[in-house]
């Protein structure tokens, strides 16, 4: 095989795997599966209709644009992107339905309405709060990137297992619960 050859394949299989496919109604239906799943069957540009037994619903902005830029993976791997979806809205309502139901796993975030106390010990925080789900308590290592804006006065907060909460108003907050969260914002 020449160099030009392999060249050009290597540039294809760039174009592949960067390129972007839009999932609409007119060329996907998402199916409900066994054990609480989506699967999705997918008519491809050049016509051929691909049946996904499972696939995997991320949002590509789950805070800014949470409704648009939907990434519809294969579950396994190292979960390759099937296609897009654009705007969430312009789907058929149960296949939001299902889409929502999917992302709400993935991003489970309880929003937190009140904060009862933060201790701060050896390199760790230890908060004492009330969400939308009940009380909870859970550990934050001290540091940056623990706590962070994510813009309109919202803040997301990182434990130590990899749960994310979510102050939804830092303005609804009592003064001094603020005051509590002075050390981390």
């Amino acid at each position: 095989m020449e160099h030009n050859d392999i060249l050009e394949q290597e540039k294809q299989a760039v174009e592949q795997l960067i390129a972007i496919r839009p999932i609409t109604a007119d060329n996907a239906v998402f199916r409900r599966t066994g054990g609480g799943f989506v699967g999705m069957d997918y008519t491809a540009p050049d016509g051929e209709v691909k049946s996904f037994t499972r696939v995997s619903v991320h949002r590509c902005f789950p805070f800014s644009d949470p409704g648009r830029y939907i990434s519809i993976r294969e579950p396994e791997g190292d979960g390759k992107e099937i296609g897009l979806i654009e705007e969430l809205g312009a789907l058929p309502r149960e296949t939001q339905e299902m889409l929502e139901e999917q992302m709400a796993l993935r991003y489970f975030i309880p929003q937190i309405s009140r904060i009862k106390s933060i201790k701060e010990e050896y390199g760790y925080s230890y908060w004492d709060v009330t969400t939308d789900r009940g009380v909870c308590r859970f550990t934050v290592r001290m540091g940056g990137g623990s706590v962070y804006s994510i813009g309109g006065g919202r803040y997301l907060i990182n434990d130590i297992d990899g749960n994310r909460f979510e102050i939804p108003d830092l303005n609804k907050l009592s003064s001094r619960e603020i005051r509590e969260l002075d050390l981390f914002i």
